[in-house]
């Protein structure tokens, strides 16, 4: 197989893997890999090592450069310091499904159309109903019984 198709393949892979990590850095190295593949499709680079080479430098680059901007786009809702508290406190009280059975205290619901990591006390089965009674934002714990009651 030829070497430039193989760093074109390692590039789609790592940009797609992107989609299941939230770190922001595999798409960095998928694209020093197009590029990379590129090159060498074009004739401009020929030995492994400046392959390599090239690879490493253009993915630094490409991650030095542009990580800021795609956190920005893809990070999703950041909360000022100020803000968080309201922001996390508007889901305590409300109503989940538990998508997940809880086993060891630990499950998962779906609050608004959302999946989320979530802690019981309750021993909570799939398909139940459950009630938000806090929020550490990016888990939730919930229980069997409705707040107030």
């Amino acid at each position: 197989m030829n070497t430039a198709i193989i760093w074109v393949i390692v590039g789609i892979a790592l940009i797609l893997s992107e989609l299941m990590a939230t770190s922001i850095v595999a798409v960095f190295l998928g694209i020093g890999a197009l590029v990379t593949g590129l090159l060498v499709w074009l004739g401009w680079v020929d030995s492994l090592g400046m392959q390599f080479t090239l690879f490493g430098i253009i993915s630094l680059l490409s991650l030095v450069v542009a990580r800021k901007h795609f956190q920005r786009l893809f990070g999703g809702f950041t909360a000022d310091a100020g803000e968080q508290g309201s922001q996390f406190q508007r889901d305590i009280g409300e109503r989940v499904t538990v998508a997940q059975d809880f086993s060891q205290g630990s499950g998962r619901v779906t609050l608004n159309g959302v999946a989320w990591d979530a802690e019981s006390a309750d021993d909570l089965k799939a398909g139940e109903v459950a009630w938000v009674i806090a929020n550490e934002g990016i888990h939730l714990t919930v229980t069997r019984q409705k707040p107030g009651n």
